[in-house]
């Protein structure tokens, strides 16, 4: 952990950095309402050729900036030159205002060009570097966040570094880029054996930092210890946790609906609840076109960081519907629907892959595409149905927002607002239903944000996955198909040989993969073969799954590795266990061998799983709340998962109901196959299927745990009753409609 290396003392680093405060007192002295400069200059840099649109922004700075790699390093060495690192991403709203004040001033471009070799890298292409020199910073500032603006020795040995940094000195004592890049320069030639000396020392410490600890007890006292620690930081008002800054944490939120299946305990049901209510509720839910911005600046879930990222949102779409079918509220089902159709709509590729996110900014200021006026609301919908619109969703002439503009939210329900105005229901439901799909028509011929159009396996793999399930618990075919596009998409284009690749974009795939890129797509395969039990995707699932433990894998500490040891430009190669904005490829990969284990039969899976987790339950103990995703694989594992294999013909509506009946309810311990009516050699595959038969030509479900099966049953309510006998289901009635695999 980050936390181990706090008794590394980087004194060059506090003299460089003195007076730099921390990210949070950073954004309290600006107004939040940084523009991207478009300014191209004469001459392109090195940038000019890359595929990263991240890069490209970058791409007529004047800034002699180079991409990671041979030339950029080769040249840094044989000139015996500082390398000032700058990392970031596209919608990087700080990355923006940094570049417009600093990499596009001609005064700082010269003293970059003059004393460094300047390498710009996009983090959503490299995570390999970005942890590693993450980790470096937050070592000497006890922060990080991006940009991240790190100074390394030629060796690539980092010694000093930050995030964001104004151009000046400020009043309030936070160091400017210019006199920062002045000291290092100055330090850099007149005592370079100081700076080489305190680069080794903080190299060392991140690499004797690579997480690890001793192997603990797997057990269910594990489990509730997070659960307790995690409802200490839970808001009673208004949902989430902790303060503002707040963060969707969709991970955590599953985890809870998994203690709750397990345990019955109402509260962690009731938190999960309130926290998705109040956010769908408020400014960091798109009402119009659907969809979670980054995080809300706020408690009550008001004034978003306008970002979209497509991985929080298949993260929310995954817990809206796994809440739906805990509680059966369709609500839920609705907020997931919109989350997926605005993905579909917005952020894929005709070719099938997902784009990546759209920016915050667009006509260089945050939020201008999402905002309203009472003015302009009653100029597409008219005074009477503008006026009762803006004030359900609180469009009001002061505004919530900056400049006298409104973020739309609904903290009030139909049926009050209605009694409340004394309209009837119907008309107010009516008014806001084509009120919403005019003003949305209306957004559309504004200026729309910037988007991130490449495409990442890993990225990819959690849409696949969301998608999948979608399609399982609401019965809609179409969610499927668009995962199964994705993911041909990623087969064809970013697979070299048996091998994953990270990244596409104009026609380029590049990077090997990572972790993370099989871990996701391994999971999102998983989800699809359960949707669509086509057995390409389980065989191919297996197939990863197999390269990925051959790539990453630790045989003798256990876990996985984050990046493949071919690269001899990376200072150490180190694990992630804990999750950040996304799971830590650990915590997936963990969860894969777990299900693959159940759907093969075999234990050496479940023994890399077992060995895994046990590694990381110090890390659990100490700081439980970083490993939601962990907890969800310790949940499957506490639950003794069953085995649910239907027999008959997919085709067959008696078959398809059978499917509903087993997928529909919320039963995270589970895995559920096909055994087809036809002979498959998926049977070698998957050996559970041996002997799974349909009775009497009657299509039948068979329930097993531990491979041990009850008798088949053919009835759909005989299937759910026999669910809930046997603890796998709690909730809501089944929801059966026979005859509806018709496309959807």
């Amino acid at each position: 952990m980050i936390t181990q290396m706090k008794w590394v003392t980087i004194t060059l680093a506090m003299i460089l950095l003195a007076g730099t405060p921390s990210i949070r007192e950073q954004n309290a002295g600006k107004n939040g309402e940084g523009k991207i400069m478009e300014t191209h200059g004469k001459t392109p840099n090195h940038l000019i050729r890359e595929k990263s649109p991240y890069l490209l922004q970058h791409a007529w700075n004047p800034v002699e900036w180079y991409p990671w790699g041979e030339e950029a390093l080769t040249r840094a060495k044989k000139e015996h030159k500082i390398i000032f690192l700058s990392i970031g991403y596209s919608t990087c709203h700080w990355c923006h205002v940094m570049e417009k004040e600093s990499f596009e001033n001609e005064a700082i471009a010269a003293l970059l060009n003059d004393n460094f070799i300047c390498i710009k890298v996009d983090r959503e292409e490299r995570p390999d570097l970005d942890q590693i020199y993450m980790a470096a910073v937050q070592a000497m500032t006890g922060s990080g966040g991006w940009p991240l603006n790190v100074f390394l020795t030629p060796d690539l040995k980092p010694f000093a570094g930050g995030t964001y940094f104004p151009p000046e000195d400020t009043p309030w004592g936070q160091i400017g880029i210019e006199t920062l890049l002045t000291r290092v320069a100055d330090l850099w030639r007149e005592n370079p054996e100081t700076v080489v000396e305190n680069a080794e020392r903080l190299t060392q410490a991140i690499r004797n930092a690579r997480e690890k600890g001793p192997s603990g007890k797997i057990s269910a006292a594990l489990s509730r210890h997070a659960y307790e620690s995690i409802a200490e930081n839970y808001d009673n008002l208004y949902g989430g946790f902790g303060p503002a800054p707040k963060f969707p944490q969709g991970m955590t939120l599953s985890f809870l609906l998994r203690y709750h299946h397990r345990t019955g305990n109402p509260t962690a049901l009731s938190m999960v609840e309130k926290t998705l209510q109040k956010m769908a509720q408020g400014g960091i839910y798109d009402q119009l076109g659907g969809g979670f911005h980054r995080y809300s600046t706020d408690e009550r879930w008001l004034v978003p960081h306008f970002e979209k990222m497509l991985y929080d949102n298949a993260l929310m779409a995954q817990v809206y519907l796994e809440a739906f079918q805990v509680t059966g509220f369709e609500k839920y089902s609705t907020t997931a629907r919109e989350i997926l159709d605005y993905v579909l709509r917005d952020m894929t590729a005709p070719a099938g892959g997902f784009y990546s996110a759209e920016d915050a900014d667009s006509e260089g200021e945050e939020g201008t595409f999402y905002v309203w006026t009472p003015k302009e609301v009653e100029e597409v919908l008219g005074k009477q149905k503008g006026s009762i619109f803006n004030r359900f969703y609180g469009i009001s002439p002061p505004g919530n927002f900056t400049k006298g503009k409104s973020i739309p939210n609904r903290w009030i329900d139909e049926a009050s607002f209605a009694k409340d105005r004394k309209i009837p229901l119907t008309e107010l439901r009516d008014i806001l239903l084509h009120g919403k799909k005019r003003l949305f028509q209306a957004r559309t011929e504004r200026v729309r944000p910037r988007r991130d159009d490449k495409i990442l396996t890993a990225w990819n793999g959690m849409m696949i996955g969301a998608l999948a399930y979608a399609a399982e618990v609401l019965d809609e075919p179409r969610y499927a198909r668009a995962g199964e596009k994705s993911a041909r998409f990623i087969m064809k284009n970013l697979m070299e040989g048996k091998d994953l690749l990270r990244r596409y974009r104009d026609g380029e795939a590049r990077y090997p993969g990572y972790l993370d890129d099989y871990a996701f797509f391994v999971q999102g395969l998983i989800e699809l073969y359960q949707a669509t039990f086509n057995p390409e995707w389980i065989t191919t699932a297996l197939s990863l799954n197999r390269k990925m433990v051959e790539r990453f894998y630790d045989p003798k500490e256990g876990g996985f590795f984050f990046a493949r040891e071919e690269d001899p430009t990376l200072l150490t190669r180190n694990k992630e266990f804990h999750d950040g904005a996304k799971p830590a490829g650990n915590a997936i990969a963990l969860l894969n061998l777990l299900r693959l284990a159940e759907f093969t039969g075999r234990k050496d899976l479940r023994g890399m799983a077992e060995k895994t987790l046990k590694g990381m339950t110090a890390g659990i103990k100490e700081f439980p709340a970083a490993f939601p995703q962990s907890l969800t694989a310790l949940e499957f594992l506490l639950s003794s998962p069953f085995e649910i294999i239907v027999a008959g013909s997919p085709k067959n509506e008696e078959t398809h109901a059978l499917i509903q009946a087993v997928t529909a309810p919320f039963v995270p311990n589970k895995v559920v196959a096909l055994a087809g009516e036809k002979k498959s050699n998926l049977v070698k595959t998957l050996p559970f299927l041996t002997g799974k038969t349909s009775i009497q030509g009657i299509p039948a479900v068979y329930i097993c745990r531990n491979h041990t099966c009850q008798r088949p049953l053919t009835d759909p309510v005989e299937v759910d009753r026999a669910m809930k006998n046997s603890g796998m289901v709690q909730g809501p009635a089944l929801r059966i409609s026979i005859g509806t695999s018709s496309e959807k």
